[in-house]
């Protein structure tokens, strides 16, 4: 039975997988168009006291970002934490191609293992 990710879980876990790990599950990246990016910025971060509290800013962390559009019309975007911009153009790769029809043989591949490694 494949396991059904939505595209925010997906997106999560394609952005805390290892990048070596992801590329060396999908180490070949079909044709497309980058529209936005690799590009690298710094996002606030807040938190609650005790999770329940007021708002506060605790800092700021440096991220990367990508869009890109596939040959055949999807768009795929990732935010990633750090400044990898190869991790974040597979990512965004990837999160386009899985709004495709090569969604459950990637979620088999690739997304179903990141998730068992990530419990482990």
């Amino acid at each position: 039975m494949t396991q059904i990710f939505e595209r925010p879980a997906a997106m999560g876990l394609l952005a805390r997988a290892e990048p070596l790990r992801l590329a060396a599950l999908f180490p070949d990246l079909p044709a497309h168009t980058r529209l936005r990016g690799p590009e690298i910025g710094a996002v606030m971060v807040r938190g609650r006291q005790g999770g329940t509290g007021a708002p506060f800013n605790l800092g700021e962390m440096t991220v990367t970002r990508c869009t890109v559009r596939l040959a055949e019309g999807p768009v795929g975007h990732a935010h990633v934490q750090g400044r990898n911009t190869e991790h974040a153009l597979r990512a965004a790769v990837l999160d386009a191609l899985l709004q495709t029809d090569r969604a459950a043989a990637l979620t088999r591949s690739v997304l179903a293992l990141l998730a068992a490694e990530e419990t482990t």
